[in-house]
């Protein structure tokens, strides 16, 4: 899977926690754009561990900030297994 079908699958499943419509870009943040709390961001992340098999630790969690960082991450440890 190269990096652009990760972004697809990404951004598939942060439609149902994007509530208010934000357009999702490379350096959208989750906590000042999309206004995601600690519950949401919780959500989200199982979502993203469940549907591309990967866990994603809580100090990755602390260093994700903007959704491409978040693109790479993924991309990166789901490439790994």
């Amino acid at each position: 899977m190269d990096r652009a079908e990760t972004d697809a699958k990404i951004r598939s499943l942060i439609d149902p926690f994007n509530k208010k419509g934000v357009a999702i870009r490379e350096d959208t943040t989750f906590a000042g754009d999309l206004e995601f709390d600690s519950l949401t961001v919780m959500d989200f992340v199982a979502a993203i561990e469940d549907e591309f098999d990967i866990i994603i630790s809580m100090n990755q969690q602390a260093e994700i900030e903007k959704y491409g960082q978040l693109v790479d991450a993924v991309h990166k440890q789901a490439a790994g297994n």
